[in-house]
């Protein structure tokens, strides 16, 4: 980012996107438009950087990504030379329960803005994604990776469309941390969904050194940084509660539960037809992939907006699947579709 600018962060509110308003307030931004739909959680991040010393100017504007009047006019009025979008519907099992808000938060939520940023021809947009829509199991997975297309269908000269794909981070909202952390202090058990889950993790501050490190990059696409070993949750949960004083083979039980809906044993950050080719910077490399039919997606996109629109769950699973063909629905949500289309 280059001194003066103004930026805009969406879901300015939440654990990464406030992380990233106090990184840029510390920068030489010129003026953050933070843009959350939780008045209380944006009331939280604007207090913040209002106490903050030397603070940059800011505005809070509580507003949907899915408003396209509300993006358009705050991309005229404001003019920010960088979007951080990191606006999602995030927890797994959760969207699996409600799946069709899912598609309307990530999936048209990110097409309004790549399309309001592409009009007002805003310098770049850098998406927060996650490694769950590689070979997705979950809805919140295959919404991302079709974000991820949306942002490759968008990518421009006048405006650099970019996703970086991150593991879990640490200490967020939904992360398995705060939960175990919980059922120790109750005296446990822990519960670990199967013995052999594994995640790739990365701290908060990891993770917006690596957003920040993608926005300095010169080209569109979807990054990803260079992830360590995955981690095994059973291990972690064990290390968790050695690390409070308590013996986990004895005094704190472990208890393996069961996949949960749209879960994967093992998360991956490069899909079969994708590779990564090295930057200029070492942890960072970015994903040749193939190239995007622009007339079907966009017939496509409109297809799944009318059936989502019209809350047709089982015409809006066929298109996910037609959009992003490795998708693999889960059985909760199949049965939310046998259900919806019993007779009555």
């Amino acid at each position: 980012m280059k001194p003066g600018e103004k930026v805009l962060v969406t879901g300015a509110g939440g654990c990464i996107g406030s992380a990233l308003a106090h990184r840029l307030a510390k920068s030489d931004a010129q003026h953050l438009i933070l843009l959350d739909r939780s008045e209380h959680e944006l009331y939280e991040i604007d207090l913040a950087l209002d106490d903050a010393d030397g603070g940059v100017p800011h505005i809070a504007i509580v507003g949907d990504i899915c408003d396209a009047a509300l993006l358009e006019e705050v991309l005229e009025e404001h003019r920010p030379t960088t979007i951080y979008h990191a606006a999602a519907f995030k927890h797994v099992p959760m969207m699996e329960k409600n799946p069709l808000a899912a598609i309307r938060n990530n999936v048209f939520g990110t097409l309004a803005l790549a399309q309001a940023a592409h009009k007002y021809k805003t310098a770049q947009l850098v998406m927060v994604s996650t490694d769950k829509g590689v070979n997705p199991r979950s809805v919140m997975g295959v919404s991302k990776r079709i974000a991820e297309l949306i942002l490759l269908r968008w990518n421009g000269a006048s405006t650099r469309m970019k996703a970086v794909r991150l593991g879990n981070v640490l200490g967020s909202r939904g992360s398995v941390v705060p939960l175990f952390m919980k059922q120790i202090a109750r005296g446990g058990p822990v519960t670990v969904t199967h013995p052999d889950v594994r995640r790739y993790f990365v701290s908060l501050s990891e993770a917006v050194d690596i957003i920040c490190t993608v926005a300095d990059q010169q080209n569109g696409g979807i990054f990803v940084a260079q992830a360590g070993k995955p981690v095994k949750i059973a291990d972690l949960a064990r290390q968790l509660i050695h690390d409070v004083g308590f013996d986990p083979a004895k005094e704190i039980p472990i208890d393996f539960t069961e996949l949960r809906a749209g879960e994967k044993t093992e998360e991956e950050m490069l899909c079969a037809n994708e590779s990564a080719e090295p930057t200029g910077d070492e942890q960072i490399r970015r994903v040749q992939c193939p190239e995007i039919d622009t007339a079907q997606l966009d017939a496509d996109m409109a297809e799944l907006q009318e059936s989502v629109e019209r809350r047709d769950l089982s015409a809006s699973l066929e298109m996910l699947v037609r959009i992003v063909p490795e998708y693999g629905p889960s059985e909760l949500l199949l049965s939310q579709i046998a259900r919806s289309c019993a007779p009555k």
